[in-house]
């Protein structure tokens, strides 16, 4: 199976001058766990997971408005393309110890979001792995 027949294609994302409010409500709106956060150019410049914002709250004595993405996303960006195997995906993750994957295309575009979860639920039975 390839990366394209299992990931989201139109994933929200963020800008890294957008403050953590911000950011909250597209999570909290979308109902998802990861922000690629991305230049005008729609380039992925880092990630951001629920996990990250609650850390940064919880450990800064600062309101969610007075916290930009830019302090708090990941600049290194574990990523694969639509045309990889799930396989390649999925190793990608392991290595990275990560369970989302922004799919870029060769320009480093975002063209989609790969879970853990979307693989799962694609998947045709245990014979797919």
């Amino acid at each position: 199976m390839k990366v394209k027949d299992a990931m989201v294609g139109s994933p929200v994302t963020c800008s890294p001058e957008a403050n953590l409010g911000v950011a909250a409500e597209l999570l909290w709106n979308r109902n998802c766990g990861i922000l690629p956060i991305v230049n005008p150019e729609r380039k992925v410049v880092g990630v951001m997971t629920d996990r990250d914002m609650c850390i940064a709250l919880g450990t800064r004595n600062q309101l969610p408005g007075q916290i930009l993405v830019n302090e708090v996303m990941t600049n290194k960006v574990h990523s694969c393309q639509a045309e990889d195997d799930v396989h390649t995906a999925l190793e990608i993750m392991a290595k990275g110890k990560v369970r989302r994957l922004p799919v870029l295309n060769s320009q480093g575009v975002l063209q989609g979001i790969l879970s853990m979860d979307d693989v799962v639920l694609h998947s045709e039975g245990a014979g797919q792995f």
